[in-house]
């Protein structure tokens, strides 16, 4: 029996530490007592990781394709095939069309720092293109640097010292439970804001549900009431907020009671909240799925002052990323600029001609990016050539013309840190099953190539450590207690005036108003679709193993009866990008005016997902940040 530490490396908040055992050659796991955050605790979805680690579905060898793509025509290969026919069609594709023809597109799906970055230094060595991520929370981020300078927020460790907390727009019972959690464990106040009456919502203490798109109405509102009624902390505004007087001036012209008809909210509870939250000197974690819409960038800037206003330095939970991961990329391999490709705009740039090759790994982009009829005929009627690495057959893998087969991180040696926590994990490898981890596929490709260079071989231990010593952090302190915490504080807020910006100089700087504007929502269809992740998935991850998903629309009744539509009946969700066909649910958790369907799950098992329905339209001021919560559609009985 084997023990280890490891590390849940999914695309989630929580990077719960756990305790891994090999018994009779099957995988028990428990989480790590120890760890201040996740105490212990597994959510559903990592509790079932042990049936994920030995689903008879993981790929074993290396695929080629032999038929039509997505149709799944295959035959298996040797390592050393798949590899040698990966750099033979990598080599002709520089000489013929330049190394920017070549595309790496990776992204969380796994989050180690080796596992992640580590096959970037053979893409920076080639001087290949790169992905401009866009599609999670980057206008969130542009947001709060016009703010803060920074997306860096709140330490949760610092909760036990706050009253209250406000999830805005994140369902955390769902995508963040530990933190969760740890806010009921310090007995903290919780309030909601949300579209969707979300498990959530119904967990807390109050629940502010407003129209889509009206976020940045209602915060502006709020600062209002706050500033009017002489509620907010005047010292720390005085001595660290820069353009106070101009933002006053500004929100004094807005009617609240036309915010009140805008967001659904009564003047009563928009008054409750911002009177409460003043008084208790709220803090807010800053969701990500209201911010992946048109508007989203400019909500997420004026919910950003609300926290300064009460006195809080850093007073918001978005993002945390506070080591430097830059070693393990090893971007001093490049000798030219990088290009950067808008991850939302991939079918785009195929379709121009502008990707030869394309090298996918920690990413489903044929179930989790948008507008999925557009990419797959771009991949369909396009010359580019796909490598895909992976643990199974996703659907990315299907349109594949070579496939690698992936280890999972039981069975390696890696770190990980968290964007919602300030602890890195240990993740030490349990026993081995089937596939290769990226480093190894990348190493194996650099020899392919005949590329002389050490910082394509360097062991994972060693990237670790040094990526460890960097950030001032101890491996064998980590290799102890199985996480160590990263000491480094927020510091200065890193804006053009060195102060909350209230009045924001980098939005003027990216052609944007410097402050928050709100522009009512339209559609071309009248239902608004909404697409958040399901409780038992993140993403496209855990659909073929879990086997929990559900591919109901949820729909107001109201909405409903105005189209002759009963609870369970069959329908079809159409807009101008595609059109679906499912089973309806109906509900008052959802307004009236909006639907949702629950997001990625694999088309090849469903037959469709909800992206054959999305937008990929970006906010270019925001980043090219996603816009696919923006989508509007009708429903019609089958």
């Amino acid at each position: 029996m084997s023990r280890a530490f490891s590390v849940c490396m999914r695309d989630c908040y929580d990077t719960c530490s756990m305790i891994s055992e090999l018994r009779n050659g099957r995988l028990v796991i428990r989480g790590n007592p120890e760890h201040p955050v996740t105490r212990g605790f597994l959510c559903p979805k990592g509790a079932l990781l042990p049936r994920w680690f030995h689903s008879e579905d993981r790929l074993k060898a290396p695929l080629v394709r032999t038929g039509e793509r997505g149709t799944g025509s295959f035959r298996e290969v040797s390592w050393e095939e798949a590899i040698n026919l990966v750099a033979r069609k990598l080599k002709e594709t520089i000489e013929e069309h330049g190394s920017e023809s070549v595309l790496v597109y990776q992204y969380a799906g796994d989050r180690g720092v080796v596992n992640y970055y580590f096959p970037l230094r053979l893409f920076h060595y080639l001087n290949a293109a790169m992905l401009d991520y866009g599609i999670c929370d980057r206008a969130g981020q542009e947001a709060l640097k016009d703010v803060y300078g920074t997306a860096v927020g709140m330490d949760p460790d610092e909760l036990k010292n706050q009253k209250l907390i406000v999830y805005w727009g994140i369902n955390a019972f769902w995508t963040n439970l530990h933190g969760f959690m740890l806010a009921k464990r310090y007995g903290l106040e919780i309030w909601t804001v949300d579209v969707v009456r979300t498990e959530t919502a119904k967990k807390s203490d109050r629940f502010f549900q407003i129209k889509p798109d009206t976020d940045v109405l209602f915060a502006l509102a709020v600062a209002k009431l706050i500033i009017e009624n002489g509620l907010y902390d005047r010292d720390f505004v005085r001595e660290n907020v820069y353009g106070f007087e101009e933002f006053k001036n500004y929100v004094k012209k807005l009617d609240v009671n036309y915010v009140s008809r805008e967001t659904g909210l009564s003047v009563e509870e928009i008054e409750d909240f911002a009177f409460g939250f003043a008084e208790k000197k709220g803090v807010i974690h800053i969701g990500y799925g209201f911010q992946r819409s048109l508007s989203g960038g400019e909500a997420v800037r004026a919910i950003a002052v609300l926290p300064a206003l009460v006195g809080h330095r850093f007073g918001f939970i978005y993002d945390m990323k506070t080591i430097d991961k830059s070693y393990a990329e090893g971007a001093f391999l490049r000798t030219k600029p990088i290009k950067r490709i808008p991850q939302m705009k991939l079918a785009e740039y195929i379709e121009r001609g502008e990707i030869k090759f394309l090298y996918i790994y920690n990413s489903n982009p044929l179930a989790s990016l948008p507008n999925q009829n557009r990419l797959r005929k771009a991949l369909i009627e396009n010359d580019v050539f796909v490598v895909t690495h992976d643990i199974f057959l996703t659907d990315t893998a299907l349109y594949s013309d070579v496939v690698f087969p992936a280890n999972t991180f039981f069975e390696r040696l890696d770190i990980a840190d968290s964007y919602y926590h300030r602890y890195v994990a240990l993740n030490e490898p349990v026993t081995k099953a089937y596939g290769k981890s990226n480093s190894e596929v990348t190493k194996l490709l650099a020899r392919a190539l005949g590329i002389d260079n050490p910082y394509l071989y360097e062991e994972d231990e060693e990237v670790i450590r040094k990526v460890l010593e960097l950030n001032g952090l101890s491996f064998e302190e980590l290799r102890r207690k199985g996480f160590v915490k990263v000491l480094k504080e927020s510091g200065r807020w890193e804006t053009p005036s060195g102060k909350i910006e209230f009045y924001s100089k980098r939005a003027i700087e990216r052609g944007l108003s410097p402050f928050p504007e709100y522009k009512p929502p339209q559609g071309n269809y009248p239902l608004r679709l909404l697409s958040p992740t399901h409780r038992m998935t993140i993403t496209s991850q855990y659909h073929n193993t879990h086997g929990i998903i559900d591919p109901n629309l949820y729909m107001n009744p109201v909405d409903a009866e105005m189209r002759g539509i009963k609870d369970g009946d069959l329908v079809e969700v159409f807009n101008d990008y595609g059109r679906i066909k499912t089973t309806v649910r109906l509900t008052e958790d959802i307004p009236r005016g909006v639907v949702l369907l629950y997001k990625a799950f694999w088309p090849s098992l469903l037959g469709w997902n909800v992206n054959f329905l999305t937008s990929d339209e970006t906010v270019e001021k925001y980043g090219n940040g996603s816009a696919y919560h923006s989508s509007w559609v009708d429903v019609r009985k089958v």
